[in-house]
């Protein structure tokens, strides 16, 4: 009985491990900005300071929905967005933490705009300009219904 309990208890953490955790945006809006020079760009970039309950999602499997927006599908650039293309940041609507950089094994068919529900690896960015603030290593994805 005792084995039985243990493959049980071994089981559950196993699975419990891979499992994704679920977030919304609010989630990741725990964010702080400083505007700082980046003489490479010879611009002002928006510096993040993630506060404790985004850097606690750090290296975690999540799962978040979003509008999948084709940024530049040549070059590789897919977005998760908490908006449409219409009101993204693009466009000057919202925070640097109201988009997702989408990194792939497989790029989906999606539309743009397409809405979806994302799951991959959270990495914080607070460096490099030439990536958002959020990536989502081994993205994959499904339509929402």
């Amino acid at each position: 009985m005792k084995n039985n309990l243990l493959y049980v208890i071994v089981f559950l953490s196993c699975f419990l491990g891979f499992s994704q955790q679920k977030i919304t945006w609010e989630d990741l809006s725990k964010v702080d900005y400083e505007d700082r020079f980046f003489p490479i760009y010879e611009e002002y970039y928006k510096y993040p300071t993630f506060l404790p309950s985004v850097k606690a999602l750090a290296g975690k499997q999540i799962e978040i929905t979003g509008y999948f927006l084709n940024i530049a599908p040549e070059d590789g650039v897919y977005i998760l967005s908490k908006t449409p293309m219409s009101s993204c940041f693009f466009c000057g609507q919202g925070e640097p933490d109201t988009v997702i950089e989408l990194q792939f094994k497989e790029v989906p068919n999606f539309k743009t705009d397409a809405v979806v529900v994302m799951t991959g690896k959270l990495v914080l960015n607070r460096k490099d300009v030439d990536h958002f603030i959020f990536i989502l290593e081994d993205s994959k994805g499904e339509l929402v219904d």
